[in-house]
């Protein structure tokens, strides 16, 4: 069963092409990532999805729902998270909680036992206003108010945005619960390392959908061989790297870089022409799902 199905969907600001013929389903009870960075059109499909907007061609069905037609209904079976911090900052944390269990009809009790795991590590500042909170504190109360009302499906945007490791590491953690509840969860996220939690992944870029698969399929669609370079000097090594025969692209990636072989590259040949660089080292590595994005956005 597909909780949410997208078939052609475009939406343009102006000039500005924000989604072009978006297509994709996302399957009950899945934790799907969109994955891509800022300007690829993650926000405008989630306010579209939501029915904060409406699209200029395609349609759309979330929960069984038309989003157009049935505008209504889906408010009342979804949740959303924001990109944005977008609470009361001089309401208190109960106060909050209380304020949107009260506009869909419900009340903290009847729906507490679901956001229990995570209203408890925040319950203790129950008295302090939204605004004084940490990052992550600030994550944890937008969740529950998200969850508050028992929805079928929860849209979250880049929800661990400007948070720190430990609180990125416990939120998603929080999220494979909920999905074990039976919790549809779209979630978008300009983190690569974030893909990998998720049952499936878009990989998004420009308001195209560059590919779809799970986290471990993506990977097996890079097909060329790749390895990583490191040198004294990183950033001579990057240049000289780049004018070797054969090599396709060479790019900045954690503590070295990574060379994507092309047709006649040579990893001996390699070595004896960057041979004047001090510390020189090559070796054969696995691709990662960023590595498959960055071939696929030069593609």
């Amino acid at each position: 069963m597909e909780a949410i199905e997208i078939y052609d969907i475009s939406k343009s600001f102006g000039p500005v092409h924000a989604l072009e013929s978006v297509s994709f389903t996302v399957r009950a009870g899945e934790l799907f990532g969109l994955i891509g960075p800022d300007g690829a059109g993650k926000t405008t499909l989630f306010r579209l999805l939501t029915t904060l907007l409406i699209p200029d061609r395609g349609t759309a069905r979330v929960g069984g729902y038309d989003i157009v037609a049935d505008y209504r209904a889906i408010r009342s079976c979804v949740g959303y998270m924001p990109g944005r911090f977008s609470l009361y900052p001089d309401l208190t944390v109960e106060e909050n909680l209380n304020f949107f269990a009260a506009l869909f009809g419900v009340t903290v009790a009847q729906s507490y036992n679901l956001v229990a795991p995570i209203y408890r590590q925040i319950e203790p500042f129950k008295n302090r206003r939204a605004g004084k909170l940490s990052g992550g504190m600030k994550q944890k109360l937008a969740l529950s108010c998200a969850l508050i009302h028992r929805p079928q499906i929860l849209f979250l945007d880049e929800p661990t945005t400007g948070v720190d490791a430990v609180s990125r590491s416990e939120f998603w953690n929080m999220l494979s619960d909920l999905r074990q509840r039976g919790i549809t969860i779209l979630v978008s996220t300009p983190y690569m390392d974030e893909a990998s939690r998720c049952d499936r992944i878009a990989l998004c870029n420009e308001g195209r959908i560059m590919g779809i698969d799970t986290p471990r399929g993506i990977v097996h669609q890079y097909d060329t061989e790749l390895y990583a370079v490191r040198a004294h000097n990183m950033y001579a090594l990057l240049e000289e790297a780049r004018k070797v025969e054969g090599v396709d692209a060479c790019y900045p990636f954690g503590e070295a870089h990574h060379l994507v072989a092309g047709l006649g590259f040579d990893s001996g040949h390699f070595a004896e022409r960057l041979g004047f660089l001090d510390g020189l080292h090559i070796e054969p590595v696995a691709p990662t799902i960023e590595d498959v994005f960055i071939k696929l956005m030069k593609r």
